[in-house]
């Protein structure tokens, strides 16, 4: 994953590309130091893994799944002479590549969640309906592609992927309209499937095309984009040190809900309860929150940066406490139908 567009209620591909998002406040949360170790789980063009490098004389594991990404950082690695890790892989298993390292434990972990501009911007990634390419929308390019999801779901399944991730009003209305033309034409490259939602929905004339919550849904289920953050929030509770510290930037509701409802869980101390039940033991908290709620871009930021506009950070310090583990679903991942296809959606 790499430097994120973040505007995704609107056609991605015309933000600025490859500015990192609220850079300022993602250095102050993380605070860098000399001689720590950090993760920076989405690469991209390196801007937060240059800035913490820049920062202090520390090292920075840097994990992307998209190859093109990493090829484009090892230039970066030479520069910095030892101090950078790059490392082809997703942010959820960042347990697997720090055991690969020889490195029990990690002094910051840092994602930037959503979809890379460098991708947007290429048509054959398919991720754009800006210009026509093939209908695939796979970040580290493995697995059922889009195509493959409009292919063989059923309308209900669609539906509830276009509902639940897209959160398309008519889903059940763009479910039928897929279906029905699929039946007439394959349905394989982005223009194509944006003129049929444009024809089932109408064209809009407000800015943001009929298709923009469609293609989101289909890119967040053809990467499990949620269900990697889930087990990548899990993967950081395990691995910082004490005292390291958790940030996340995220631009959608539903993948900040899914940071919220985790930290919010973790950070409790207060048991809850009710004088009709008893209130649960609470365990320690492994997390402790580094500010009240929900740190926002500054307006300048958004004037100068509109990729900037629905960014959200959300940052915490690990406690000494045992990790706890968990279910991701028990924190806002939805579980959805993907009609059986084998990869969809992990």
């Amino acid at each position: 994953m790499a430097r994120r567009d973040r505007r995704p209620e609107r056609d991605p591909a015309d933000a600025r590309p490859h500015l990192p998002v609220m850079l300022p406040e993602v250095l102050a949360s993380l605070a860098p130091k000399d001689g720590e170790t950090y993760l920076d789980g989405t690469f991209g063009a390196g801007g937060y893994t240059r800035a913490i490098l820049e920062a202090a004389d520390c090292r920075v594991i840097a994990t992307d799944r998209d190859p093109t990404a990493i090829a484009a950082g090892y230039a970066m690695v030479s520069e910095f002479k030892g101090r950078l890790t790059l490392v082809e892989d997703r942010f959820s298993n960042l347990s697997h590549v720090l055991d690969q390292l020889g490195l029990d434990g990690i002094d910051g972990v840092v994602l930037d969640v959503g979809v890379s501009s460098m991708q947007l911007d290429q048509a054959a990634r398919g991720f754009s309906f800006r210009n026509d390419g093939p209908l695939d929308m796979r970040m580290g390019g493995e697995g059922p592609s889009a195509a493959d999801l409009v292919a063989e779901l059923d309308d209900k399944e669609l539906a509830a992927v276009l509902r639940t991730l897209g959160e398309e009003r008519r889903a059940g209305a763009v479910a039928r309209g897929i279906c029905a033309a699929r039946e007439t034409e394959p349905i394989t490259t982005t223009l194509r499937l944006a003129d049929v939602v444009e024809g089932v929905l109408g064209k809009s004339y407000d800015g943001i095309h009929a298709a923009t919550r469609t293609f989101q849904a289909l890119r967040i289920a053809v990467n499990d984009e949620l269900g990697e953050l889930g087990r990548a929030l899990f993967a950081a509770e395990s691995r910082l040190n004490p005292g390291g510290r958790l940030v996340v930037v995220a631009f959608h509701s539903l993948e900040d809900r899914i940071v919220k409802t985790f930290l919010a869980d973790r950070t409790r101390t207060v048991p809850g309860g009710s004088r009709h039940m008893p209130a649960a033991t609470v365990p320690p908290a492994t997390f402790q929150a580094l500010s009240r709620g929900v740190v926002k871009p500054s307006d300048e930021e958004v004037e100068t940066n509109p990729r900037a506009r629905s960014a959200r950070l959300r940052a915490a310090v690990r406690t000494e406490a045992s990790a706890r583990g968990g279910d991701a679903f028990a924190f806002g991942v939805p579980r959805l139908p993907l009609g059986g296809l084998e990869g969809a959606g992990s």
